[in-house]
């Protein structure tokens, strides 16, 4: 019984540390996509390609949880999901814009 428990304990902690692993990624690398692709502040500043390259990288995440076996349970599941990805896209989009970084 003890040791069901514990399974099941390591199984959902190993979900959440994968889909916020996952998701904080996939953050990054599309605010590195976004700062390739956009360039610089002043094109960034009128340009929508880079709210269209982090909402690429949300769908995109979702069959790959499915593929590791992991579902999203529900509308929470999702917002996490999407309010992650848009978080570090946002903070990453944000420095190589402020430093002027040219990818």
């Amino acid at each position: 019984m003890a040791t069901e428990q514990a399974s099941e304990q390591r199984a959902s902690h190993l979900r959440s540390i994968t889909v916020t692993a996952i998701a904080s990624l996939a953050g990054i690398a599309a605010g590195v996509a976004s700062g390739v692709v956009v360039g610089t502040a002043s094109a960034a500043a009128n340009d929508q390609m880079g709210l269209a390259i982090m909402l690429g990288f949300v769908v995109v995440q979702l069959p790959l949880y499915q593929a590791l076996g992991y579902e999203l349970d529900g509308a929470k599941d999702y917002l996490y999901v999407a309010f992650m990805t848009f978080s570090l896209w946002f903070i990453t989009w944000g420095i190589l814009l402020i430093n002027h970084v040219q990818l």
